[in-house]
């Protein structure tokens, strides 16, 4: 499918799944990769066959005119403010992020229309059993927190992100500088001086980026995202929202637009640390980089993440799940008798260590 017809495409409408043998609502199975009844076990088939196509950085000024709003309709938590995406069948029961069932439907459009999907690929037992692994891992976590991991602690979300690819040419020049060491003598002592010796840099430096992932909601955050790791957005789907019965999806908080911009921030330190990892350094004087981004394109993408959440202290804590291969990251709270355990172990041996060197 080309880019110039790829929005004409994510506009057909959206059918209700319904079961074929008893007439309930169907779910996305993971684990099957088809629609799946929850009361009688039917399946349906859904098409695994459409990849989603790159789109060029143009069209991301067109993304207000591409909305979703007519298959959806948006939820926010009172208590968090996170806003969840639904499909126009169902109905938010709880906030995936917090556990409150004080969600309200505001009239609000959820945000560009995805083009392309990442569909669950791990069921929610699973996730819960990596988030569990995952927890009691956590040493300074309190006991409760490790064992606060469940079924009514963990929901399944798709978190929007946009994907950026670009081919880029650097030229640069800078000065760098290299410590030396030489002997000196001072006041009849032997003394290590310190000096530099700078020596200029220049040239060009070719690098290419593919499917670098930025956030598009404040749910999560892009270190979160980051710490994911792998979501295969190579080989995501082109949109369809058979993915999304039975879940749903995170609204987005920036544009399109915005995420460009972090994209070409993280792609210019990127360019910076590769030419500097070229040289020899201790200290930098200056270094002016000038980049050529070419050949820029795009996806719109959602990416299946399990959100789990933990109240301590009245404070809330969450963790996350990579919906696709199980990577769980997060922040835990602090356990202020392990902590203090550790504070005084260290202390104690401190002391050891000061009064062997005391009496020896």
């Amino acid at each position: 499918m080309s880019n110039d017809n790829i929005y004409d495409a994510l506009e057909s409408t959206t059918e209700i799944a319904k079961c074929p043998s008893c007439g309930a609502n169907m779910e996305y199975s993971p684990s099957r990769s088809s629609l799946l009844c929850p009361y009688c076990g039917a399946t349906k088939a859904v098409n695994l066959n459409d990849v989603s196509s790159e789109i060029q950085i143009e069209n991301l000024f067109k993304e207000s005119s591409n909305s979703w709003n007519d298959e959806t309709h948006v939820f926010r938590c009172n208590n968090c403010g996170a806003k969840e995406v639904l499909n126009r069948t169902d109905l938010a029961t709880k906030c995936p992020f917090c556990g409150t069932t004080n969600v309200v439907e505001i009239e609000e459009l959820p945000g560009s229309k995805p083009n392309g999907i990442v569909p669950f690929k791990i069921e929610k037992d699973e996730a819960i059993s990596c988030a569990i692994t995952w927890a009691k891992k956590r040493f300074y976590a309190p006991r409760k927190f490790k064992k606060s991991v469940s079924t009514e602690s963990v929901s399944s979300t798709y978190s929007p992100s946009y994907s950026f690819d670009s081919k880029t040419e650097s030229h640069y020049k800078g000065r760098l500088g290299e410590y030396h060491y030489e002997t000196v003598t001072r006041n009849g002592k032997t003394v290590q001086k310190r000096y530099t010796k700078w020596f200029n840099i220049s040239g060009t430096y070719n690098l290419d980026f593919d499917d670098l992932l930025i956030h598009a909601t404040d749910s999560i955050s892009q270190k979160n995202l980051e710490k994911l790791g792998n979501f295969d957005t190579n080989n995501s789907m082109l949109y369809n929202s058979s993915f999304l019965h039975g879940f749903s999806a995170n609204s987005a908080d920036r544009s399109g637009m915005e995420c460009y911009e972090d994209a070409k921030r993280i792609m210019n330190e990127r360019i910076k640390k590769a030419i500097l990892k070229q040289y020899n350094y201790d200290v930098i004087d200056y270094i002016n980089i000038d980049t050529i981004f070419d050949e820029i394109t795009y996806k719109n993408l959602l990416l299946p993440i399990y959100v789990g959440f933990y109240n301590y202290n009245k404070k809330l804590f969450n963790f996350f799940v990579n919906g696709f291969n199980g990577t769980v990251t997060g922040k835990t709270p602090l356990s202020i008798i392990k902590v203090g355990i550790t504070v005084i172990l260290i202390l104690a041996v401190l002391f050891l260590i000061g009064y062997l060197v005391y009496i020896s």
